[in-house]
């Protein structure tokens, strides 16, 4: 899934392409994406791109008229392109879900897809982002100057829930998710299952500490990507998360993972559990 950094990126690229060019045509392929209606999609064809920006996770295309608001969810993509095809595409089992044309003879515009079949992908256009539920609902972004390590510490008090969830929970902290958090959890020598009230102050602090650093480190490796690189660079950038069975980059230990019904979470146990391997009941109930 395309977290904070990856969407960062994308905001970035839209900026730089797309800012002060008009949107010639919006055209949707799949229905099922756009969970607004009224603007229609057409209400942005002929307005003027004003900026872009990112919302945790959602990337927010603003216009002199409404917004054009996407969450990419677990397989949706963006991809740039230069030269879109004169003919309108048509609906069909293809990855695409929607294409946005800008004004001009070059064709330039994007491509919103989306893999696989099970279809997450949102659209929506309203005149304020916080319009979107999911936006409103949003917690604190962890790299906004008034993220504090006392705000940090005062989100984390009295929550009785494991800091690896906490930190994957949009409306206590925004655009941070499966990923990162196993990356964040490992640079700060974390369990991913210590309860987030039980941390020591020290321990907020290194946590804090550890996702500033590893959030800002992505943005940077990801600045000036084309989109198409973004995947490669992330996937590049990972110490324990997807690297299950290789060795921990930090003290050779072998990364581990733990199974759940929809994702999965990678840790060193050197590094974060003590040495002690963390129970995975999936894998428990296969071996019986």
């Amino acid at each position: 899934m395309p977290e904070l950094p990856e969407v960062e990126a994308l905001s970035a690229i839209l900026a730089e392409r797309a800012a002060g060019r008009e949107i010639a045509r919006v055209l949707p392929v799949a229905v099922s994406v756009l969970k607004t209606y009224d603007p229609p999609l057409s209400a942005l064809e002929g307005r003027t791109v004003t900026a872009a920006a990112r919302h945790g996770k959602f990337l927010d295309l603003a216009t002199d008229g409404p917004h054009l608001v996407v969450h990419l969810a677990k397989a949706g993509w963006l991809r740039w392109r230069d030269g879109l095809p004169e003919a309108p595409p048509r609906p069909g089992k293809g990855p695409l879900a929607l294409r946005l044309l800008l004004a001009g003879p070059e064709r330039s515009g994007f491509d919103l897809t989306e893999a696989g079949t099970r279809k997450g992908l949102a659209v929506y256009v309203v005149g304020d982002p916080q319009e979107v539920p999911g936006i409103a609902r949003l917690g604190p972004d962890p790299l906004d100057d008034s993220f504090t390590p006392e705000a940090f510490a005062g989100l984390l008090r009295g929550v009785r829930h494991r800091i690896k969830g906490v930190l994957r929970d949009q409306s206590v902290i925004a655009g941070i998710g499966n990923a990162y958090s196993d990356e964040i959890l490992h640079a700060a020598r974390m369990s991913p299952y210590r309860l987030a009230s039980d941390l020591t102050e020290a321990e907020i602090a290194g946590v804090y500490e550890a996702m500033g650093a590893t959030l800002r480190s992505a943005v940077e490796r990801s600045r000036g990507l084309a989109a198409t690189d973004l995947k490669g660079e992330k996937r590049g950038g990972m110490r324990v998360h997807g690297r299950a069975g290789q060795p921990c980059p930090v003290c050779g230990d072998t990364v581990r993972e733990v199974s759940f019904r929809d994702s999965s979470l990678q840790y060193c146990p050197t590094c974060q559990t003590g040495g002690k391997p963390l129970a995975d009941r999936r894998l428990s109930r296969l071996l019986k």
